[in-house]
């Protein structure tokens, strides 16, 4: 076991760095920095942060995720995802100190029909994708053994904008829904997310790349479903509303998504066992 005693946790406006905090180890003298602390387009400055916070671990949670905005704001996106990356594993390693960086199963393309292996070649359809994409080749261009890139999907958590607090929300409001039916991945519960994290960062070493999510697949829709089942259930919704399932041609927006995206976590789970996505959802819809 590797031992860490003090984390610096960029992003500190996100749903995973909240989730960290929550599943932290007692062992762990945790720093939550958002852009108005620490600049990630700057070395030095992250640097600095190193040093004012003794770290002996950086997770960089920092990301511009607005996946149809990016479209529009390739360079906002390409300064976060890339550049900020880039410059954390620099400054992770000038520091000699362990990185985790958070990526997305939005880097592959979608057209295969099992779950991608950490080994398979990412391949992005969207500004989103290919900017987290580059952040990653950003990060292994460091040469860093220390460093490692972590990718997840569908995130959800009691905090921040999610799919399932937008879902609950607008379950709450209209009086039917409509929901995408062949885009296909996991849902993550960002609490699990974090728990796998700090398992992770205790290994005494570390592979280039892990791949997270909980166990299990969905579409849209049948997480749709689901949510609206287990808040009926758990009391969190009064009335139950038609979804009725469509596909993207019907559904237009600006980023093209991948179809199928499922992460193989096989590997992972000799860390950790995820847990069934459905079991997980419970747990979050009980807590908001």
């Amino acid at each position: 076991m590797k031992s860490i005693s003090r984390a610096l946790i960029i992003g500190k406006h996100g749903q995973l760095a909240q989730a960290l905090i929550a599943s932290k180890p007692r062992c762990i003298d945790a720093t939550v920095m958002g852009r108005d602390d620490v600049d990630i387009g700057s070395v030095d400055s992250i640097l600095a942060s190193i040093e004012l916070t003794r770290a002996d671990l950086i997770i960089n949670t920092a990301a511009y995720t607005q996946v149809d905005a990016a479209e529009s704001q390739r360079g906002q996106a390409f300064l976060v995802n890339r550049d900020g990356a880039g410059n954390i594993a620099l400054a992770a390693k000038q520091s000699q100190i362990r990185l985790i960086h958070l990526s997305t199963d939005y880097v592959f393309n979608g057209l295969q029909n099992k779950a991608y292996s950490v080994n398979d070649k990412p391949n992005a359809i969207n500004v989103y994708g290919t900017s987290k994409l580059a952040g990653e080749q950003a990060v292994l261009a460091a040469k860093y053994e220390e460093a490692s890139i972590v990718r997840s999907s569908w995130l959800y958590s009691p905090f921040g904008t999610n799919f399932v607090k937008t879902m609950l929300r607008l379950m709450g409001e209209k009086s039917e829904l409509s929901i995408i039916d062949d885009q296909t991945s996991c849902p993550t519960s960002a609490s699990e997310l974090g728990q796998f994290i700090w398992a992770l960062s205790q290994q005494e070493n570390l592979a280039p790349i892990y791949h997270w999510s909980d166990a299990g697949k969905a579409s849209w829709y049948q997480f749709a479903l689901a949510i609206q089942d287990i808040a009926l259930n758990l009391g969190k919704l009064d009335t139950r509303i038609p979804i009725k399932p469509i596909s993207s041609k019907q559904f237009s927006s600006a980023a093209s998504r991948p179809k199928f995206s499922l992460l193989d976590i096989t590997n992972s789970q000799q860390i950790m066992i995820a847990k069934p996505w459905q079991e997980n959802l419970s747990l979050a819809l009980k807590q908001l």
